[in-house]
């Protein structure tokens, strides 16, 4: 098959390449086996990822879905970020036990805190599948009838696949489609909290230090995975004992310093590497900054409402961490985009890709598609900002028009199938709960008012709610008591839904089906681009964009120069957070006992050679969202950092990796010990734990 032929050349690039790039654990060996030696490494591939024997893989999981965590003793001790762990410290804080503002943590495994709905998922071995899933595939084929064979292909393998009865499998796109991979899984699904510094500690900062460095922010948390007493995946009972894992990390107490080699395994969660310029110009310039203005207004109102009310500070913590974090994100990436002329150098390749398909007699083939990716973008970003901003409103805002959304959902349902009307109760009975858990109608009010003009400008209406039963959580679930016909005319009825009904039906019936409709070309284009730039350019360094499957991207701890007459030193040390102490305030308040231990120098074994105890430190790794917690290796295969953060200029990483200013940022793990040893006196977590001198 000729795409296999070519994909032979993602692993025979020369090993002078640069850093950068995501890569599958399984196809290490060669080129990027020597690179991470040439920086570094003692590591071999199979050091790293063995289907045979336990490896440095069996150490990390899939945490929740979204975020990255890794397994730090042989009792099933997790470490994931304090801001992955957010919501499930949040649903245990109350005004009577604020985790969020005290912290938490469980002094033996029976005060470790249960979570519904929590799991990890581990990697047991990744196979590639191409052939088997692309078997079929014809040119004549139209999109829809090669991803319906694609489908059907996938399906037939993830049933015929040889695993265990409780194991499960995925198959996985790469390459914009013209490489698969399955990958078979375990989950877990009884996590325990076991400890979380306080807010003042874990979110350190906050929004002002978000994205920016230096950061002195102790992003971390922990949890404990449980098991059946076969340590196999079960749901919780108080019969479940902690996971035996295949392999832990180690954690080191020497540290970094410059130039040490660094790698980070984990679960990225998206990127888009190989954009045409005319892509990256529309994100940047008309897609970003109408998102951003929405987050924005929306975040001015949950501020102002937090910093008046402990109850709403604790409802919306972790609300308003999800929407600054991306709002922040946006804001940096569009400014490193900027910074490094991304447009302008990547129409410059697009110059050379269009010479070498002309070289390579290839241009009758594929000439077309830059001049087609120009026609097909001016048509799309019209309706790909419109779409966008409906989400951002009715989807990520605002509670009010989430619930109406929901609620549309649900109507739909019931006039398709008056069967399923338990089904649709329970569903929207459970959604409804979940939003009024953590709701106040006074600062959704005042966030729809902010937002609402930046969609419908003509269409504002803030009195639907003194009208409406969905603020109130009994008056709502009463919308959807009875029969079928009974919750549709009461639904109808309400206010609120009658506002936000037109603007729904809109988005379903027009705006998202015309998305559809512009974006499958693009789609369609992008994967015959990738092709083509593999066969005009087949030297170049591909690495597959992030799909949420781990991934291990590797590098050295470095720093950098954000602008003129600026450079930002690789590490940041406690003396930072006392600089930037400011008593009371929300962001950059210091517990008194971190001032006490501070100025009585007691440090224990967490200071480095000078005396001062390491807070976080820079890398070359290229990490995206999905990359917090994950854990930031040496090169003898010990923990050295907790990944959390990239510096802000270079979250435009996603799109355009530039390895002069695009930096992760990780915690050190001796500030970690630090905290859990001589902040919170959990001295049984540290016992539990490995702790090595790999440079002693």
């Amino acid at each position: 098959m000729k795409l296999l032929r070519i994909l032979i050349l993602f692993i025979t690039v020369q090993v002078s390449a640069q850093q950068g790039g995501m890569w599958i654990p399984s196809l290490l060996e060669g080129m990027n086996e020597d690179e991470m030696q040439s920086l570094g490494s003692k590591l071999s591939a199979k050091d790293i990822y063995d289907v045979n024997k336990s490896s440095l893989k069996d150490a990390i999981v899939h945490f929740n879905g979204g975020c990255t965590g890794e397994i730090i003793s042989d009792k099933g001790l997790l470490l994931t970020n304090h801001h992955c762990g957010f919501s499930q410290i949040q649903s245990h804080s109350s005004l009577e036990n604020d985790y969020l503002k005290d912290g938490f943590w469980a002094m033996n495994l029976d005060e470790e805190l249960t979570n519904e709905g929590l799991f990890v998922e581990f990697i047991v071995r990744i196979e590639d599948v191409t052939s088997q899933v692309l078997a079929g595939i014809t040119e004549t084929m139209t999109e829809k009838e090669k991803q319906s064979q694609i489908d059907k292909n996938s399906n037939t393998l993830q049933t015929e696949v040889k695993k265990e009865t409780w194991q499960d499998t995925k198959v996985k796109s790469f390459y914009k489609g013209n490489q698969y991979f399955l990958f078979v899984t375990e989950r877990y699904e009884d996590i325990r909290l076991v400890g979380a510094p306080p807010s003042s500690i874990g979110k350190f900062g906050s929004d002002t230090d978000n994205w920016v460095f230096p950061r002195h922010t102790g992003d971390f948390s922990m949890f404990r995975i449980y098991a059946d007493k076969n340590n196999r995946p079960a749901k919780y009972s108080k019969d479940n004992v902690p996971y035996k894992p295949k392999h832990f990390l180690p954690i080191s107490l020497d540290g970094v310093d410059e130039g040490d080699f660094t790698m980070v395994f984990g679960f990225p969660g998206r990127t888009d590497e190989y954009l045409p310029a005319v892509a990256i110009e529309h994100i940047t310039t008309e897609y970003n900054p109408s998102n951003i203005a929405i987050r924005e207004a929306a975040l001015k109102v949950i501020d102002a409402g937090m910093k008046a009310s402990d109850d709403v500070r604790i409802k919306y913590a972790s609300k308003q961490a999800r929407i600054a974090n991306a709002w922040k994100k946006w804001i940096g990436e569009n400014l490193g985009i900027k910074k490094s002329d991304a447009v302008a150098e990547r129409r410059a390749f697009e110059a050379s890709f269009t010479k070498a398909l002309k070289e390579k007699g290839l241009e009758s083939k594929y000439g077309h598609i830059l001049p087609e990716f120009d026609k097909l973008y001016k048509d799309f970003a019209s309706i790909n900002i419109k779409r966008r901003n409906f989400i951002e409103v009715f989807l990520v805002t605002n509670e009010l028009m989430q619930m109406t959304f929901r609620t549309y959902q649900v109507e739909q349902g019931l006039k398709q199938n008056p069967d399923n009307l338990e089904k649709n109760k329970t569903y929207i009975t459970n959604l409804l709960k979940g939003v009024h858990k953590d709701y106040d109608v006074n600062v959704d009010k005042g966030v729809f008012e902010a937002v609402m003009p930046l969609y419908k400008k003509n269409n504002i209406d803030p009195t639907i709610y003194d009208k409406t039963a969905f603020t109130n959580l009994d008056s709502a679930l009463k919308l959807f008591d009875g029969s079928a016909d009974d919750i549709i005319k009461n639904i109808n009825n309400d206010a609120a839904y009658a506002y936000a009904k037109p603007m729904i039906e809109e988005f379903f019936n027009t705006i998202n089906s015309e998305y559809q409709e512009k974006n499958e070309p693009i789609t369609a284009l992008q994967t015959e681009y990738m092709t083509a730039l593999m066969k005009a350019l087949p030297n170049a360094r591909y690495f597959p964009d992030a799909n949420s499957t781990l991934r291990v991207t590797y590098g050295q701890v470095r720093g950098y120069s954000p602008r003129d007459a600026v450079y930002y030193q690789p590490v940041s040390y406690l003396d930072g957070v006392i600089e930037k102490y400011v008593p009371g305030d929300y962001e950059f308040d210091v517990p008194q006992k971190l001032r006490d231990l501070y100025d009585a120098k007691d440090y224990g074994q967490y200071a480095d050679s000078n005396g001062k105890v390491p807070v976080c430190f820079l890398g070359t790794n290229h990490t995206t969202g999905g990359n917090s917690g994950s854990p930031a290796i040496d090169a003898h295969g010990n923990l050295v950092g907790l990944n959390f953060d990239r510096v802000w200029e270079g979250t435009m990483s996603d799109m355009n990796y530039d390895p002069e200013i695009c930096r992760n940022i990780m915690v050190d793990l001796r500030y970690v010990l630090f905290i859990v040893d001589k902040y919170a006196g959990a001295k049984h977590l540290i016992d539990e734990m490995k702790l090595v001198h790999p440079k002693k």
